[in-house]
């Protein structure tokens, strides 16, 4: 995604802890210029109050909803009421949409249909159908292991388990993919490989794994081998990609 474009960034208050806001911000601003900057709730309910100072630190416009009727979540409806209204507005050219509830899922869809890009940012727990009707779906758990010591907080507080094991189901989407765009030798551009696998499946992300690139993910699986070639256009090597000839059943 280019980091150039505007974003709307609309967070749901109601699900969405706020230990980690600055660090998702941060995270938010590689993908594009955070331009409008919402966050929905009850702020006269106390489960918020942690939000307060650090709406001021990151600059976040505080949305009031109230709950109109027991049971029904109000900051749902504001939330999508205000996303439309700015997708006609033209004011931006991608949304970020931070909750963990599927509720959104409709909205996310819609706002792709309507030629938007879409990132989603959420927790583990957040149902699938959100997260593949994004472009791109982040974890919140990535954003706290990567500010927490590796070697004394993340035992302590479970981070470690917030990284996944390599499937086999993980190893043979990489291995699609690199088939899918690979040249006749079987080596595919790593570039790529990544976009695709981000196309084929929106939370796909190394640092699910506790790798901070692709590469290091991908040298870390035996049946891959890496190759760098040099770049006429730049200083910064070329990494390709493919599948070991005795793993590869198209290549004997």
């Amino acid at each position: 995604m280019d980091s150039n474009i505007n974003l709307a960034v609309l967070i749901d208050g109601d699900n969405i802890p706020s230990a980690q806001v600055k660090e998702m911000m941060e995270e938010i601003a590689k993908y594009g210029n955070p331009t409008i900057k919402r966050i929905y709730g009850d702020w006269t309910k106390p489960n918020l109050t942690k939000w307060k100072n650090l709406l001021l630190e990151n600059a976040i416009t505080p949305i009031q909803q109230y709950g109109y009727t027991t049971g029904k979540n109000a900051t749902d409806s504001a939330m999508i009421i205000d996303a439309m209204d700015i997708l006609y507005s033209e004011k931006v050219n991608g949304f970020c949409l931070v909750s963990s509830d599927s509720d959104f899922t409709r909205l996310a869809t819609r706002l792709r249909e309507a030629g938007m890009k879409v990132i989603g940012i959420g927790e583990k727990k957040t149902p699938n159908p959100f997260i593949v009707a994004c472009d791109k779906f982040i974890y919140i758990e990535i954003l706290k292991s990567k500010i927490e010591s590796p070697e004394n907080d993340s035992e302590k507080d479970g981070t470690k388990d917030t990284v996944d094991k390599i499937t086999r189901k993980d190893i043979q989407l990489i291995k699609t993919t690199i088939a899918d765009v690979s040249d006749d030798d079987g080596w595919a551009f790593l570039g790529d490989v990544g976009s695709l696998l981000q196309k084929k499946q929106p939370n796909f992300d190394s640092r699910n794994y506790g790798f901070d690139k692709l590469t290091p993910l991908i040298k870390s699986i035996d049946i891959f081998e890496l190759e760098q070639r040099e770049n006429s256009k730049s200083k910064n090597k070329l990494i390709f990609v493919r599948i070991k000839q005795k793993h590869n059943p198209k290549k004997k």
